[in-house]
């Protein structure tokens, strides 16, 4: 059963009903930056785990501003579709709320577990500058406009790490999407252009060994892998012991090319990083 760390208490809580009944996820995004994607990708982590344990799942999107905006975004993640509104699941029994938020994110209306997100920084260099001056995603405040009202910040420094343009950081979704699996929701992520590459090479390395794999006769995914995957996502959506489990898979002595590839396409119902796309190119 998947279990997530309540925010409100600090202890797991199971993330659905005793009887499988009708789950809600709401994310709450308070904008349109790296850290509410995050917040959205916990939300469609939790809808496919969730799923694969078979709960059935209704989730919801609560933002303020840029609404269009995120949802792009979020499509262009591989973050499934959030429905409109709540009052859409009335009729449909009780659910259990789970709530999505940035770890600042204040007070969270209505009852139910709160998983929270640490923050996304960009740690690289900013993007160019903008027409007047300012750099692509910044804030008057990283511009040096306003500086003097920053106590202790020179003229000159900005007071926030550089951040990349938002479509800039989604020029390849997938690599940012591994990017993030890879470190736990509670630990702050530390992006640079040299980690998205890093992904980018992961990716094509993994999509290239699965479509070898699958020329070799299917196999079912190992007992004992399934057992260590289930149990690693069950436990608080950690996905970093996810990705290692892959990692042991592809280097495991005697696991037949079939088996892997069944546990690479298992594994890829919940961390959607489409792994088998390269099937049926030449190799």
């Amino acid at each position: 059963m998947l279990r997530i760390l309540d925010a409100r208490t600090g202890e797991p809580v199971p993330a659905a009903p005793a009887r499988r009944g009708l789950t809600r996820i709401e994310a709450h995004a308070s904008g349109l930056d790296p850290t509410d994607l995050r917040v959205l990708l916990t939300a469609d982590l939790l809808v496919r785990a969730l799923e694969l344990g078979g709960t059935p799942v209704w989730t919801i999107l609560t933002a303020p501003l840029r609404l269009a905006e995120l949802r792009t975004a979020a499509t262009a993640l591989a973050i499934r579709p959030f429905e409109d509104g709540r009052d859409l699941a009335s009729g449909l029994g009780d659910a259990q709320a789970i709530h999505v938020v940035a770890g600042d994110g204040g007070p969270v209306p209505g009852p139910g577990p709160v998983a929270s997100v640490a923050p996304v920084v960009w740690t690289g260099e900013p993007g160019p500058p903008a027409a007047d001056g300012t750099r692509s995603g910044a804030t008057p405040a990283d511009s040096g406009v306003g500086r003097d009202a920053v106590p202790g910040v020179p003229p000159g420094a900005s007071p926030t790490p550089p951040r990349l343009p938002l479509p800039d950081l989604l020029a390849d979704p997938a690599a940012l999407r591994l990017a993030l699996l890879s470190v736990p929701r509670g630990e702050p992520v530390h992006l640079d252009r040299a980690g998205l590459d890093r992904a980018a090479q992961r990716l094509t390395h993994w999509r290239r060994a699965v479509a070898a794999w699958a020329r070799r006769p299917s196999r079912p995914v190992p007992e004992e892998v399934r057992v260590r995957l289930r149990a690693a996502w069950e436990d608080d959506l950690d996905l970093p012991a996810v990705l290692e489990v892959l990692r042991d898979v592809e280097g495991a002595p005697g696991v037949p090319d079939g088996a892997r590839f069944e546990t690479y396409v298992y594994a890829d119902r919940l961390l959607a990083l489409d792994l088998p796309r390269d099937l049926g190119t030449l190799a």
